[in-house]
């Protein structure tokens, strides 16, 4: 159930935009217990200067590559599975389309069943019971 915004600088190629999300599903799947057709992703491509960080924050040198990942997904996954998925979307998006591990940030926002409508206007993770 996860929504992922994938923010870049302007210049990627279909190609590489499109391995960057499989990349990021993929890792999902393997390591975050996400159902392989539960996919929904947002890419956004910034101008240059509309995406605004430290080079050296906590001594790792990013460059204008910079691929900010920010996970919306449900709280009931514990931290190692974070640090699995951190890591695995890093090694994904080194090999293919060859972003440097330290140019991939991510972000993950934890949120509830409840804060969920995948359409028809129903909380679609809460029983009828539970709704109002």
């Amino acid at each position: 159930m996860p929504l992922v915004r994938i923010s870049v600088v302007k210049g990627k190629s279909p190609a590489q935009l499109r391995a960057m999300a499989d990349g990021i599903h993929q890792a999902l799947v393997e390591t975050y217990n996400v159902p392989l057709k539960d996919r929904f992703q947002v890419i956004e491509q910034r101008e240059p200067g509309e995406i605004i960080y430290d080079s050296d924050y906590l001594g790792i040198d990013r460059t204008d590559d910079l691929v900010i990942v920010h996970i919306i997904a449900g709280r009931w996954r514990d931290t190692a599975a974070k640090k699995a998925l951190y890591s695995a979307i890093a090694q994904r998006l080194s090999s293919d389309p060859g972003v440097r591990p330290e140019d991939v940030q991510v972000i993950i926002s934890s949120n509830d069943k409840d804060d969920w409508s995948f359409g028809n206007g129903i909380a679609s993770y809460v029983p009828d019971t539970q709704s109002s």
